[in-house]
């Protein structure tokens, strides 16, 4: 099977041109964990297949590093937007690509022949608790927070027997936005899962550990559900814009930096869509035996 390692600001993914090799639905979610170990495999934080799509230019189906399936990935599209031009399987520097039956729109900045960055429509937020979804209370963890108007806004949640604020917001895929004052000291590896697996989120969470540095720069580190800590995550960063924005902490407008870099967010709170800017890089290309 060929395959391509790209990135997304540190966001590392196995990509397979899914129009060339067939692979069964059955055997994916075994293959993405053996490709996706960084000592016995190829090593991402997980695999996507590009596949040719009717109702879009491409579709994108994408799996978390232990097998589960994922409905979005912000800097995965953006690569799969650089796949598909600097191979030539599309001269287009506007694409539409579908995944998990939502279609989003991407603008591709193109130097020389290859595809350095991209801009992306995210779409509009999912604010609703039910829609990201979380559950609004629960009296295992004597949290019986009534959410105004159905939002999750620096909202409580015991976790570990620490008391946080979250906002909850999906751009896709569900997200809780934790607001710090130190990013760096945060032990990720140990709050993180409780996180991930607290029973407020019936589909998991990924969650987003903020500082804000000013009124259009934030700081923020991810644990991505499925997955663990990554250098970036593209809708996470939407998310936490977002939060920050329904916070009052910053501008619509906002310099996200991760550890694998930075990307470029806006809130177009008038037409309610999320841009997402950032780059996309190949690291290398291969064969492997499955």
């Amino acid at each position: 099977m060929k395959f391509t390692k790209m990135h997304g600001c540190g966001n590392d993914y196995i990509y397979v041109d899914g129009g060339k090799e067939q692979i069964p639905e059955a055997g994916k979610p075994e293959l993405v964990k053996k490709l996706s170990d960084r000592h016995f495999g190829i090593g991402g934080d997980g695999v996507i297949f590009i596949h040719p799509s009717r109702e879009a230019d491409f579709e994108m189906e994408m799996y978390n590093m232990d097998g589960t399936r994922a409905e979005m990935c912000g800097n995965g599209i953006r690569c799969v937007a650089k796949f598909v031009y600097d191979k030539g399987l599309t001269d287009k520097t506007r694409v539409r690509i579908v995944s998990c039956g939502k279609v989003k729109e991407l603008e591709l900045h193109v130097e020389g022949d290859q595809v350095s960055s991209v801009k992306v429509n995210m779409g509009q937020p999912v604010l609703k608790a039910e829609e990201i979804p979380v559950r609004a209370d629960d009296t295992l963890v004597n949290d019986n927070a009534v959410y105004e108007n159905g939002t999750v806004i620096s909202s409580p949640i015991n976790v570990g027997g620490e008391s946080y604020k979250m906002t909850c917001v999906s751009m896709g895929n569900p997200h809780a936005v934790v607001f710090v004052d130190d990013v760096a000291s945060m032990e990720l590896e140990k709050i993180g899962p409780l996180f991930e697996n607290h029973v407020r989120f019936p589909n998991r969470v990924n969650t987003e550990f903020v500082k804000v540095l000013d009124r259009e720069n934030i700081e923020m580190r991810v644990w991505e559900r499925g997955t663990g800590e990554t250098l970036a995550c593209g809708t996470g960063a939407c998310a936490s814009v977002v939060a920050c924005v329904l916070n009052g902490l910053t501008a619509e407008q906002v310099t996200v930096k991760l550890l694998g870099g930075n990307l470029q967010i806006k809130w177009d709170r008038e037409n309610n869509l999320v841009y997402m800017t950032g780059p996309a890089a190949t690291v290398f290309e291969g064969e492997i035996e499955w």
